[in-house]
């Protein structure tokens, strides 16, 4: 089938279609660069662009990410598109969406990874300042801060997807090993949620009696434990197991209940109450 009658038979079915040639300000993209960039949905692919050496400005209209943002909403760009906006340019021979996308291949390609990354380390990444790195820190914070928003808004008991999201959002993604509390009262409405350990990529040191000492000074009733497994794998080890044993004990010698323990692995947790080890 010639680029021609390709791009005839998707025109009938589908809502964006691939112009002959694109020009704008003496830039030109060929039928043929344009129709190498659909997938097999028949859209444009959105995680690279053949305008890309370009700056935003000099793009057509219609492709550049915040324009697209505006007509059509957040939901249709692609993440590379999103964080070109917050880069707002490039660098030189490169397009804000090549920047973005080069940050997220050096992330693994995971946005999470990405945005969780402390300021000091994004800005060791190419073109990266304190400003662009700040710029990415505080939108997962703000992520986090709604997620924190939501548990308070309810007892945890009866919203655990908040509490999933916001662990989701504090612990995915890190490099490290971080072990996290959720303090609540006696209605398990949430006091507050602290990190109280980091450790190393693959364990951490958690002090039974540092949980316990905070937990006192909250008059907490009750906690929702959570640590990560950088590796990607949720199920707990013998270690995992055998802390929130000791915890269960510490914590129960003052009547403050273990409602729960959460590991998170990337994209997925595990819940010891839900697996009956609590």
């Amino acid at each position: 089938m010639t680029g021609a009658s390709a791009r005839k038979g998707m025109r009938g079915c589908h809502e964006r279609t691939v112009p002959d040639i694109v020009e704008d300000d003496g830039l030109a993209t060929t039928e043929a660069a344009m129709l190498a960039m659909i997938g097999p949905d028949g859209f444009l692919r959105r995680d690279r662009h053949p305008l890309d050496g370009a700056p935003l400005a000099q793009w057509p209209e219609a492709e550049r990410p915040r324009e697209r943002l505006l007509r059509h909403g957040a939901e249709a760009l692609s993440s590379a598109e999103l964080l070109a906006i917050l880069l707002r340019t490039g660098t030189r021979g490169q397009s804000a969406v090549g920047l973005a996308l080069q940050l997220l291949n050096q992330s693994n390609r995971s946005l999470t990874r990405l945005l969780s990354t402390e300021p000091a380390q994004l800005m060791r990444m190419v073109g990266l300042g304190p400003a662009r790195a700040t710029t990415l820190a505080v939108v997962i914070e703000l992520a986090r801060r709604v997620a924190r928003e939501q548990m308070e808004q309810n007892t945890l008991l009866d919203n655990p997807d908040a509490v999933r999201e916001y662990l989701g959002l504090t612990l995915r993604g890190l490099e490290h090993e971080a072990f996290v509390a959720l303090f609540l009262n006696s209605q398990h409405r949430l006091i507050t949620a602290d990190m109280m350990f980091r450790g190393t990529v693959n364990q951490t040191a958690v002090y039974p009696r540092e949980v316990l000492k905070h937990a006192l000074k909250l008059n907490a009733a009750a906690v929702i434990l959570s640590h990560n497994h950088p590796s990607g794998h949720p199920e707990p080890s013998d270690a995992d197991l055998s802390l929130t044993r000791t915890l269960q004990a510490v914590l129960g010698q003052v009547d403050i209940r273990v409602l729960d323990h959460i590991i998170v692995a990337g994209s997925q947790q595990y819940s010891f109450a839900q697996h009956g080890l609590l």
